[in-house]
């Protein structure tokens, strides 16, 4: 197959191509040569054919030490140099525009194709330029002439030479059609940086999303071995990968549509999740009046907030994940261990110990840790329940249940299978246009990356509950109330922790195993068996 780039403009200026023209080749070759003959053109001109105000029409080129500045002067558009030792090597990027120094590049395009701009070539031929076919594609070409990057073609086909390239004051590089239409934009083609407005997607129906990765070393704008998204085997949590394995996760959404961020210096950051039937996704916005701020991966491997300091006239890390501690990292504590981030300290979760002593005093501990007391044999009516820890981050490896259920049929959920370590619950109704009004994970596996928060992060925890022997419950001062104290026509009101039932939420669990283990059917679909307990 073959496709046609047609350069043309309709503006009146004598930058104008008046005799549209186009060759049928292979996108590289046809690209190389309409910007090499737009190139010709405009040389031949008294003045080059040169972008004007904040976009790129059909026809203009983007030339080196030449920028497209947004209408509110907030962001440029251009080629920059991202290390003094390799000057040759440029990438065109997008930066902001007010703030001094070395470029603060936002989005790259050539990350992987520099353009080196002491390549020498005749007055006649190419220059390196950006710029935007009729078919509405960008184009990147070299001093050689050769394609270095390209936009696509637009998924909603168009070919008008009066389609134009625009950068918006938020940073969004915006390819429209004349009406107005969005055909393509850099928003949807993230590198390592996240600014206000831009979102961070996944479809519900294909499981792909945006993914930002990180530069390969702080002058090297090519990929890096660290990336940001949402996890696609769960929607609801964001994942930091060193390669393919974990390396950092967020806390799992509980429902909360909007979260508000008092940083400090005039500055709040907005958070929103929106979940659709076609997608979900999560955003942020900044006060009015504040500094430029950002999220960023660094080459390193820490997800950033950083906030342009006018007073020292330099970018201050606000907080900065997984953290020097180390702490944070995926599955640092190691099985049934959590990390508490208050205290920078790994501890085990309650109801269990190290399983190796003497590894966790010289802080190794990838053993993590152990039961105090086993749980008993699947079908012993007695001796178990589950016990509240607040203010975490949940496990990873969790089980979503649907079906829009109560917190008491969440709970019944995990007490019908032995294999159920421990389950969550949280009430949706406020966020989900999918109609779904509550959220149950349950847990039959290790429990692996478990937080206790705190802090700014402290709205994003949620009660974890533990399946534990009832000593292991009684150690923490929670105990089984005798039966006859709250019988079965008062389940209600304990369940609802009612004051004349003490720790009646756990009284109700323990009236639920019993239940459940009276007949009714096993809705995780497993066969309890004693080898699956934990």
């Amino acid at each position: 197959s073959s496709t046609t780039h047609v350069f043309a403009t309709g503006r009146p200026s004598h930058c104008s191509l008046h005799a549209p023209w186009s060759i049928d080749m292979d996108l590289s070759r046809s690209a190389t040569c309409t910007v090499a003959a737009v190139a010709v053109v405009c040389l031949m001109l008294p003045r080059p054919c040169a972008p004007a105000g904040d976009q790129l029409a059909v026809g203009e080129l983007l030339l080196l030490g030449k920028s497209v500045v947004s209408d509110g002067g907030a962001f440029a558009l251009g080629f920059f140099v991202p290390d003094d030792a390799t000057p040759a090597r440029q990438y065109l990027g997008i930066w902001y525009n007010n703030i001094p120094g070395r470029p603060t590049v936002v989005w790259v395009a050539n990350r992987e194709t520099p353009l080196f701009a002491n390549r020498t070539s005749s007055s006649s031929g190419p220059a390196p330029a950006l710029a935007l076919a009729n078919d509405s594609t960008l184009v990147l070409s070299g001093a050689d002439g050769g394609v270095l990057w390209t936009s696509g073609v637009p998924s909603v086909g168009t070919s008008s030479s009066s389609s134009s390239a625009v950068l918006r004051n938020d940073g969004n590089l915006v390819v429209r059609s004349p009406n107005g239409t969005a055909l393509w934009q850099s928003f949807d083609h993230p590198t390592d940086t996240l600014i206000p407005g831009m979102k961070v997607r996944m479809s519900h129906r294909t499981l792909r999303g945006d993914i930002f990765v990180s530069w390969k070393s702080p002058g090297d704008p090519a990929p890096g071995s660290f990336s940001y998204g949402v996890d696609p085997g769960t929607y609801i949590q964001l994942l930091l990968w060193n390669g393919t394995r974990p390396y950092w996760r967020s806390p799992v959404w509980t429902g909360i549509a909007v979260t508000t961020n008092y940083i400090g210096a005039g500055t709040v950051i907005y958070t929103a999740v929106v979940d659709t039937t076609e997608e979900i996704s999560t955003a942020f916005t900044v006060s009015d009046g504040a500094s430029p701020t950002r999220y960023v991966i660094t080459s390193s491997g820490e997800f950033q907030v950083v906030s342009w300091n006018g007073t020292a006239s330099a970018w201050a890390t606000l907080d900065s994940w997984p953290g020097s501690s180390g702490c944070s990292r995926y599955g640092y504590c190691g099985a049934y261990g959590y990390c508490d981030v208050m205290a920078a300290a790994c501890r085990c979760l309650d109801g269990f110990e190290p399983a190796n002593a003497a590894e966790w005093s010289d802080g190794r501990f990838e053993q993590g840790c152990r039961r105090k007391e086993a749980l008993p044999p699947c079908g012993v009516l007695d001796g178990e329940g589950f016990l509240p820890m607040p203010s975490m981050k949940v496990p990873d490896k969790f089980l979503l249940e649907g079906g829009n259920r109560s917190a008491e049929e969440c709970a019944a959920r995990c007490a019908a299978n032995c294999s159920c370590v421990a389950y969550a619950y949280a009430d949706l109704q406020s966020s989900s246009a999918k109609g779904e009004v509550s959220r149950c994970l349950v847990w039959v596996g290790d429990l692996v990356d478990t937080q206790m928060i705190g802090g700014r992060m402290a709205v994003n925890g949620e009660t974890l509950y533990l399946r534990v022997a009832v000593a292991a419950a009684a150690s923490r001062g929670i105990r089984r109330q005798p039966r006859k104290k709250c019988k079965q026509k008062r389940t209600e009101n304990c369940a609802a922790g009612g004051s004349k039932c003490p720790d009646a939420h756990m009284h109700f669990l323990f009236m639920v195993l019993q239940a459940q283990r009276q007949g009714k059917k096993n809705q995780l679909n497993r066969e309890p068996k004693q080898a699956d307990r934990v």
